[in-house]
């Protein structure tokens, strides 16, 4: 956080008596922040019993069972990406996924799975306290009333759009999607800090490697030692997301080009060469993505699986329509001031567009943390710098909206924990049968079972399934009818042992007592309507 005191500099007059208020803000905000997200969680948990377990995650579970499972696999070893969610032959990837990888070593038995849960929920605490810090120091580069900086924070780490008047309307499929309010955390910042640390954290690294980007001096050896911290800075914000170095690349590149027409002295030079330090800094994690992306066969039809598309045009408006009037002003306020600082917001969000339409299969991750930039014009459009530094209430007051989508979030998720059901809860008895699987099976043994118990399976027991999880399921689409047959019986013996003998499967793990036995197999576990056979 800056400590100056000046308003040039992006730091608030009225000394370190000031300052010190405004640290305690912050800190207080952020403990507030991750303390109630962590409520719901804590509810689900206390609703365990002997029926049922939590999974750890009340939204996403698939995607959530798929992290923990990735945290087994640093417990149980490896320092490398394999998925455990397909046959396909892997080699391991460096960086993907290494922060769960990492944090999966903290775990030992027993009770591994329990330690991993809570192992997740505490980086979710810490990337939540990050990115609120990070997101109150990039918003004070840009305004130096304290008023304003604080409602800026809440407002870019708790508001969404106008997507709750769509749900509230009916149409929560509205032009083939939901509002991006409530499935995209590229675009608002809640459900990362609600349920995706990885992201949460990525997004604080990427902010403050801008932040230092727009502060680097004049002297070259300055901007050398700057280029140098924004590299860092980017180089880890790809660890915790790999396209966040590219998306940076990218909006500085636009910047540097614009203000280049504009004027292209020292400084301008300067802030070019420590772009281009910076870059060359936090290039392996991209360059390393893009080489296996083309050279690595798992990763290569990997990423032709994982689309994350861009919603219709639309959405976007309904996610941003509301500060329109805000930001129209900000941006008349923001282009008269100093360059360096004032434009770089506005050409960020010129870039929507083109971030998020760019013909790439991830096209809706590139807008990432746009909504910055959205926030600071809010911020500069409610008043300029020459009005008093109290908020006006009605001006506040009016942006009341863009917290309903938040709210209905957040109420959501208590239902869900109070709802003991599947996903966000598993039957115990089916973890039960998970135990017994691991003390029989070696680590990476191949297990066919339901695309639901596919996905949490490899969250308990250090096995590979032949489905359960989309994306990381090389060829789902093919295998996906295959795997409901079987388990629908509605294939024959033939058609069965061929199946188990393409994916080479060690065990099958079945929901009912009327799962096909296979050919040969020894059945090795039955209670509670589970049962496991070893075919190999």
């Amino acid at each position: 956080m800056c400590v100056d005191g000046d308003p040039q500099n992006g730091c608030s007059a009225g000394g370190s008596v000031a300052m010190k208020s405004d640290l305690r803000w912050i800190v207080g905000f952020a403990l507030f922040l991750a303390v109630l997200t962590a409520v719901p969680y804590m509810i689900a948990f206390g609703l365990e019993d002997g029926n049922w377990v939590f999974t750890g995650f009340l939204y996403g579970v698939d995607d959530g069972n798929s992290y923990i499972a990735k945290m087994l696999s640093g417990a149980s070893g490896a320092w490398t990406f394999r998925t455990p969610y397909t046959t396909y032959p892997q080699s391991g990837l460096l960086f993907l996924f290494l922060p769960y990888l990492l944090l999966g070593k903290l775990a030992a038995p027993p009770e591994v799975h329990l330690q991993l849960v809570l192992l997740f929920q505490s980086f979710r605490f810490l990337a939540a306290i990050l990115v609120v810090f990070a997101s109150y120091d990039f918003i004070s580069h840009f305004e130096h009333r304290i008023a304003y900086r604080r409602f800026g924070t809440v407002l870019l780490t708790t508001g969404g759009g106008l997507g709750w008047l769509i749900v509230l309307a009916g149409k929560g499929e509205w032009l083939g999607s939901l509002p991006l309010d409530f499935y995209s955390p590229e675009t608002f910042g809640f459900l990362a800090i609600f349920g995706l640390p990885h992201l949460a954290a990525g997004r604080a690294l990427l902010l403050w490697g801008i932040l230092e980007f727009l502060k680097a001096g004049t002297d070259q050896d300055t901007k050398q030692a700057a280029g140098i911290r924004v590299g860092l800075f980017w180089f880890f914000a790809g660890i915790f997301s790999p396209t966040n170095p590219a998306i940076a690349w990218l909006i500085v590149a636009v910047y540097l080009a614009v203000l280049g027409i504009h004027r292209r002295d020292e400084e301008w030079l300067g802030l070019v060469r420590t772009a281009a330090v910076g870059g060359l800094v936090s290039s392996p994690v991209v360059l390393y993505s893009l080489i296996a992306s083309l050279t690595d066969p798992f990763f290569r039809l990997w990423t032709e699986q994982n689309v994350i598309l861009s919603p219709h045009p639309l959405h976007y408006l309904a996610a941003f329509g509301l500060y329109l009037p805000w930001v129209i002003l900000g941006v008349k306020r923001l282009l008269p001031e100093r360059k360096i600082g004032g434009w770089f917001p506005v050409i960020w969000m010129a870039l929507l567009p083109v971030l998020a339409y760019l013909p790439l299969n991830l096209q809706r991750r590139l807008p990432e943390a746009i909504f910055a930039a959205v926030v600071v014009a809010v911020v500069r459009g409610l008043g300029s710098r020459e009005e008093a530094a109290d908020l006006p209430m009605l001006k506040s007051i009016l942006l009341l909206p863009a917290f309903l989508s938040t709210l209905l979030i957040f109420s959501g998720s208590i239902l869900s924990a109070r709802t003991v059901s599947l996903p966000v809860f598993r039957p115990a008895a089916e973890v039960r049968a998970f135990a017994f699987l691991e003390t029989i099976a070696e680590p990476g043994s191949v297990v066919l079972a339901t695309k639901d118990t596919g996905n949490a399976l490899p969250a308990f027991a250090p096995v590979r399934v032949v489905i359960g999880h989309g994306p990381e399921t090389i060829n789902f689409a093919r295998i996906h009818p295959m795997v409901e047959a079987y388990f629908g019986l509605s294939l024959d013996q033939e058609e069965q042992a061929e199946l188990l003998s393409e994916y080479e499967v060690d065990f099958v793990l079945g929901p009912s007592a009327s799962t096909p036995a296979p050919i040969g197999a020894e059945r090795v576990y039955v209670e509670d309507g589970y049962v496991i056979f070893r075919v190999r």
